[in-house]
């Protein structure tokens, strides 16, 4: 019984984030609903262009992961942009791979803020390969690729055939679909502002002692 309970306790301080496990059932609860409130919130300050999204989606979802843990965050993030999404669709159809990239965006940050690196500045490291692999992973692995196979099926938007000739003499595959929605259409710079925010956010979160973020 004490062996399982032993590895029980890694696997908590592995799935959930320090402030997490130091909290009651009814204090986790709050966070939780707080961080998804936040995971609403920004789904009304949201533009909608077709296959791209203009927010601070990814801001908040990185930062519930921070917070709250990998498991927790993922949890928390996906509730809240299907939430937000009902309470602000701008009459667009409900596309699940979107609520799961920003999810996973909460799980990575979780994950790697659960890295035992202790420099000084590790912070900002643990951020900047969170940043990239949310990148990768997220923004083009899950949400490019879910509106590449969508608009494969119902067509693609108008805009985007349009910058593919443009860029890419109208061949229209994965690759060059990603490219313009990537480069051409924002959605790299969209990530690129979510991304300095949360390096901006960094000494406003340390001067926060009851977070208990190992902000080294």
């Amino acid at each position: 019984m004490e062996e399982k309970g032993v590895r029980t306790g890694k696997w908590k301080r592995v799935l959930y984030s320090d402030l997490m496990l130091g909290l009651s059932g009814a204090r986790q609860i709050a966070y939780i609903g707080v961080m998804t409130a936040l995971c609403i919130g920004v789904n009304f300050f949201e533009i909608k262009l077709a296959d791209t999204q203009f927010s601070f989606t990814v801001f908040a979802s990185i930062l519930t992961g921070m917070l709250l843990g990998p498991v927790l965050g993922f949890v928390a993030v996906f509730l809240g942009d299907a939430i937000g999404f009902l309470a602000n669709s701008g009459g667009f159809v409900y596309m699940p791979w979107v609520g799961l990239s920003v999810a996973a965006m909460a799980l990575i940050a979780g994950f790697v803020m659960k890295l035992p690196l202790r420099f000084r500045g590790s912070i900002y490291a643990k951020l900047a390969v969170i940043c990239v692999l949310s990148l990768l992973l997220c923004s083009v692995g899950i949400n490019t690729t879910g509106f590449y196979f969508y608009y494969t099926g119902v067509g693609f938007s108008e805009k985007a055939l349009g910058l593919i000739r443009e860029h890419f003499g109208g061949v229209n595959l994965y690759w060059t679909y990603a490219l313009v929605r990537l480069v051409f259409m924002g959605q790299l710079l969209n990530n690129a502002a979510n991304f300095a925010l949360l390096f901006a956010a960094v000494p406003l979160l340390k001067a926060v002692k009851p977070l208990k973020l190992d902000l080294k």
